[in-house]
């Protein structure tokens, strides 16, 4: 069973794709809002898979995250999770971002223990697959 308290930490150099310009969400060349809520997802996700059983995973349910400030192309962002509440099969992380220059994104996320199998097969179904 897992418990509060495991912590996750990622670390990426922000390049001309991870922009804001380059993923369609706004028009400079900025660290895009869609790629840290990425990295915080995959940060949240690495953190608590070697905890889980075999066959099993977690998938995003919900968010509540604020970018605040931007960050240029060539500086590294840095992410750190921490499993802040266990109800279940339902995971809560505190997130955060930062650059070189401190604070740029914090909230919420969300994520749900799966059986990846049965997950994988109910979402195939609703494609005749």
């Amino acid at each position: 069973m897992l418990e509060t308290g495991i912590k996750g930490h990622k670390e990426l150099m922000v390049t001309p794709d991870k922009t804001a310009k380059a993923m369609g969400s706004g028009a400079l060349d900025v660290f895009a809002t869609p790629c840290m809520i990425a990295l915080m997802e995959n940060t949240a996700f690495e953190s608590v898979q070697a905890e889980l059983e075999e066959g099993c995973g977690t998938v995003g349910t919900a968010l509540n995250v604020k970018h605040v400030a931007a960050t240029p192309v060539g500086m590294k962002v840095t992410c750190d999770t921490e499993l802040i509440k266990v109800d279940g099969r339902a995971l809560t992380f505190l997130v955060k971002a930062y650059d070189a220059c401190g604070l740029i994104g914090e909230g919420e996320h969300e994520r749900f223990i799966i059986s990846e199998e049965k997950f994988q097969a109910k979402t195939d179904a609703k494609n005749g697959q």
